[in-house]
């Protein structure tokens, strides 16, 4: 491997952001990609590129067609909650179980509690300040739970600006109208508020805490694997 290609390639990865060592098999010619890049004396076409970020996408390291091996070295999934509310009590041990790693975001220091959450990293700042500094990637989603525009809103703007593979927020329609309306006078639109689910969850007739943290779940795989969303409606049984 060359120098330049195992510096980038490490830089990557230490910085926790999705990147894969493309190899063709004929000559041991190398390259890496990233989601918007490529580095290296192996120089892609763009449907091998897009085959290439594909295994990024699905975290799928083999050959490709061409006679390509891909290695894919992707960050941690992460799942940033914020709110420390009853259904993040029940979100945050399933999205682990899962495979995220789970950070719950809240300021509120009487909710955001080990007895509450035992094992799962809590962040007490407000939730603009933590999300700059965690830079959702590729590999994260963003939930908001709290129906705080105080500490919704701000998320959600750092969440609209990052790449962030999926982003949801907890509310009933009118909740969620109003929400969209605030980021409108914020100075986003139309094709910000597409990245958004809400009401959060796939619609399955979820009523507890626990039912509505399955639903949550449940769309934020179906988005990370790229599975085609049903054009059924959503309910609107989530709390306003």
């Amino acid at each position: 491997m060359q120098p330049p290609i195992l510096k980038r390639l490490l830089e990557e990865r230490a910085a926790q952001r999705p990147v894969a060592l493309v190899t063709r098999i004929e000559d041991g010619l190398q390259c890496i990609v990233m989601p918007r890049e490529q580095l290296g004396d192996l120089a892609l076409n763009e449907d091998e590129l897009a085959r290439v970020r594909a295994s990024l996408a699905e975290d799928r390291s083999g050959m490709i067609e061409g006679g390509y091996f891909v290695h894919v070295h992707n960050p941690p999934l992460r799942l940033i909650l914020v709110g420390a509310v009853h259904i993040a009590q029940a979100l945050a041990p399933m999205a682990a179980i899962a495979g995220y790693r789970v950070v719950i975001v809240d300021p509120r220091r009487a909710f955001a509690t080990d007895e509450r959450f035992p094992g799962i990293t809590l962040d007490d700042r407000w939730p603009d300040e933590a999300l700059e500094d965690m830079q959702p990637n590729r590999r994260t989603a963003v939930v908001t739970l709290t129906h705080d525009p105080k500490l919704d809103d701000p998320a959600l703007m750092v969440a609209l600006k990052s790449d962030a593979f999926y982003i949801g927020c907890l509310g009933s329609r009118k909740t969620h109208a109003s929400r969209l309306e605030r980021l409108t006078e914020a100075g986003f639109g139309s094709a910000d508020f597409q990245r958004i689910h809400g009401p959060l969850g796939l619609d399955i007739g979820a009523i507890t805490p626990a039912e509505i943290a399955i639903s949550a779940l449940a769309e934020i795989t179906q988005v990370l694997r790229r599975k085609t969303e049903s054009e059924t409606p959503k309910d609107t049984n989530r709390a306003a």
